[in-house]
């Protein structure tokens, strides 16, 4: 049986491309700007748009969804509250203070490990280069993929992203790995044959990230940091 640091070696090795969502990898975009803030706030504007939609959209607290149920409202209704949705995530990418533990470290493993570094987001392309250029790393990522726009049905766990990132850097989608700590990351890496490496931020998603089939799960974005290193 293999150790954790064997079975991410193994992972690693096999990758020729690194793909690393944002929120939560690489920082806590809505550590500043609260979440439940911008969501109410899109919930309000969908409901004056789309007052059918309203209900739907005051029961939830996650921005991402009042996106995604605005595309009910119609192309009008959605591009107004997409457009609501990427000015919020830049305003808060602003107030979010500095990169997650480890996680410039592992973007320059794996660069200096001679891979491809990209990041693949449902967030907007926008507002992860804001963050990434606020904080001096913008050098060491190849490419943004951020939220499709005006296509919320393909963001994660859509592997529409992943394929998009592999078929950029002309290799087959077997030779990435997707670092993420959300199911969703898990199942659009397995939907588009990638390898995933589950983040477990947070203690109870250590058991969800492995039933969502990641093939390795870290605690500290440092051990994928340390474990580029030793794949250079």
């Amino acid at each position: 049986m293999p150790t954790q640091a064997e079975a991410l070696d193994t992972v690693l090795s096999a990758s020729q491309v690194i793909l690393f969502d944002f929120d939560g990898p690489i920082c806590d975009v809505f550590r500043g700007l609260p979440a439940p803030e911008i969501a109410g706030e899109l919930a309000n504007l969908l409901s004056r748009l789309a007052p059918a939609l309203g209900a739907a959209a005051r029961a939830t607290d996650d921005p991402m969804e009042v996106h995604r149920l605005s595309q009910d409202g119609g192309a009008t209704v959605l591009a107004a509250v997409e457009a609501s949705l990427t000015a919020a995530e830049i305003r808060a990418v602003k107030v979010a203070g500095g990169p997650t533990a480890g996680a410039v470290q592992a973007l320059n493993g794996a660069r200096d490990s001679g891979r491809h570094v990209a990041i693949v987001s449902n967030n907007s392309t926008e507002c992860v280069w804001e963050y990434l250029t606020l904080h001096g790393i913008a050098g060491v990522v190849d490419e943004v993929i951020g939220r499709p726009p005006l296509r919320p049905e393909l963001m994660k766990p859509s592997p529409h992203p992943l394929l998009i990132a592999a078929s950029s850097f002309g290799v087959a989608p077997s030779r990435t790995v997707l670092l993420g700590d959300s199911v969703t990351d898990i199942e659009a890496a397995r939907a588009a044959g990638a390898k995933s490496v589950g983040y477990a931020n947070k203690q109870p998603k250590q058991a969800s990230l492995r039933d969502a089939g990641a093939d390795v799960v870290v605690l500290d974005m440092q051990e994928v940091a340390d474990a580029l290193g030793s794949t250079a």
